[in-house]
């Protein structure tokens, strides 16, 4: 146990010891590390003051080069301004010769020109004097011929008054006879003239026109159904009149409220009648009552139901017709919002005629006399499809057909010449180009082609009479007849008051007035007669 104890302590002293020790070396390495650093600060110091210096010498060396370049800049300025001076010297040099020179010159010129005007003015000496003796000349040759216009105006007196005294008449009256002398002569001539360029040109194209007109007709072939103002709706038995009357007229009222039709039923069996100017809205009331009789529950809900598929039903088939039209009308591309309204026209007639079927008819037309005459076929035959779209708007919208059309056709992106045809094909805007005329001819060959259109008797007999009364209202006209619905006049003149020259323009004076107050299918044609007949009798009675 001791020795355990004295081991310990000899352990505990040794470590003590080497505590020490390592204090002691740990104070001289800390003593030789801070002399170490306070030589490294000194050191660093010095070098600091070293570094001091360079950089004042160095600031001082930039100043003297400053000052170095400043002098050097100075001095390039001192001899730029001598070079300068030097240059300006040189040029005031070479000025000042040039200004010798010119004033030399201009001296020579002055004397020159002095010279000049000295000798201009000696000749413009000696030309006023010639022109002072001229001017007395000229003066006496004056006095001459004012004394020779005095007596041949003494003459003429003379001379005029013995031609007054052996004529019987003024100079005036002579005058203005020999003035309608040469005015009767002149329009004599000229009504000559105008009937053998008349002869000239019909006798040319006459002949083509009617080739042209020909061709294009028997090339068109289409049929024309008359329409009427009433539609037939079959019934499968009479008792179905009694379900479409209704309790108390209930029905029948409540569907012609909706269709805005006349419902007209008779002791016809087996059909009932619908009335209404409107073919639109008559198809509409006719299919609505088939499908109405087809289900046979007939009362106010259903009539509502049945009309409005009807109007689809129709609306369809507008559609249908439109592009079955543009089809047939060779058309390639047309606005989708056209449709509708194109459809509408197989619903209109003008004269018994439908006027989609006269569309495309026109289109047809158009194109086989645009391709005759060498003009647009295309433009030609799609201005003569779309001229009647404004009917199927003027029922409800103010204005001519043609000017609706046109501006329908505008609105949905068609051609100024197409738009242009259409407002000009009844005359109601000048027409231009010769588009413009195919359109109206192909209008006019269709409206008057045999079988295309019918008319009333009354409107028919009025027509004629109203020509008639127009021909007789002429001065010199004795009788007039129309004929071959008023496209031909035969009028009979006096002729005693009526000439040949006279019964030309008596002619184009009816055929203009007719033109404006009688709308005739096609062309008019007005021919004067005058017939001189002297009969005298001999022997006895």
């Amino acid at each position: 146990m001791l020795i355990a104890l004295v081991v310990v302590a000899v352990l505990a002293v040794a470590i003590i010891i080497g505590w020490l020790a390592d204090r002691r070396a740990i104070g001289k390495r800390a003593e030789r590390a801070e002399s170490e650093r306070d030589a490294k600060a000194l050191e660093l110091s010095r070098s600091e003051e070293r570094l001091k210096r360079a950089t004042q010498d160095l600031a001082d060396r930039r100043a003297e080069i400053t000052s170095a370049r400043a002098e050097l800049e100075s001095s390039r300025m001192r001899a730029a301004d001598e070079e300068r001076r030097a240059n300006h010297a040189e040029q005031a040099r070479h000025t000042a010769e040039a200004l010798l020179e010119i004033n030399r010159r201009s001296a020579e010129e002055l004397t020159e020109r002095d010279r000049q005007l000295r000798e201009a003015r000696r000749h413009l000496d000696e030309g006023y004097d010639k022109l002072q003796a001229d001017r007395l000349e000229l003066a006496e040759r004056s006095s001459h011929l004012d004394e020779r216009d005095a007596e041949l105006d003494r003459r003429d007196r003379h001379i005029v008054a013995e031609l007054e005294r052996v004529a019987g008449m003024s100079l005036d009256q002579a005058r203005d006879e020999l003035a309608d002398h040469l005015g009767r002569e002149a329009r004599m001539l000229a009504e000559n003239d105008a009937r053998a360029i008349i002869a000239e040109a019909t006798a040319n194209a006459e002949g083509k026109a009617r080739y042209l007109v020909a061709d294009a007709i028997q090339r068109c072939s289409s049929e024309m159904v008359a329409d009427t103002v009433v539609s037939v709706v079959p019934l499968p038995s009479d008792e179905m009149k009694g379900r479409i009357i209704g309790r108390e007229g209930r029905n029948i009222r409540m569907f012609e409220q909706v269709t805005g039709v006349t419902v007209i039923i008779d002791d016809t069996p087996g059909i009932v009648l619908l009335s209404c100017f409107d073919p639109m809205r008559r198809e509409v009331a006719r299919r609505a009552l088939s499908d109405l009789v087809q289900d046979g529950r007939i009362h106010p809900i259903s009539i509502e139901k049945a009309y409005q598929r009807a109007v689809g039903h129709i609306e369809q088939m507008c559609l249908d017709a439109a592009s079955e039209a543009v089809s047939e009308a060779g058309i390639d591309e047309i606005n989708e919002r056209l449709l509708p309204i194109l459809g509408s026209l197989r619903f209109r007639t003008s004269y018994g005629q439908q006027v989609l079927d006269h569309c495309v008819e026109c289109a047809q037309l158009a194109a086989t006399l645009a391709a005759e005459i060498g003009a647009d076929v295309e433009m030609c035959r799609r201005a003569a499809f779309l001229h009647d779209l404004g009917k199927s708007l003027t029922p409800g919208v103010e204005g001519t057909h043609a000017a609706i059309g046109a501006e329908l056709a505008r609105r949905y992106g068609e051609t100024d010449e197409v738009v242009h045809a259409i407002a000009a094909h009844h005359d109601e805007v000048e027409p231009v180009g010769v588009t413009d005329l195919i359109v109206k001819a192909a209008d006019a060959i269709s409206a008057a082609r045999p079988g295309a259109r019918r008319d009333s008797l009354e409107g028919h007999v009025r027509r004629m009479t109203t020509i008639e009364e127009i021909a007789t209202s002429f001065p010199g006209v004795e009788r007039a007849f129309a004929l071959q619905a008023g496209r031909e006049v035969q009028v009979l003149v006096d002729p005693g008051a009526v000439d040949d020259l006279r019964a030309s323009r008596l002619a184009r004076q009816i055929a203009l007035e007719i033109g404006e107050q009688v709308t005739v299918p096609g062309r008019t044609r007005v021919t004067v007669i005058r017939s001189f007949q002297a009969v005298e009798t001999v022997g006895e009675s």
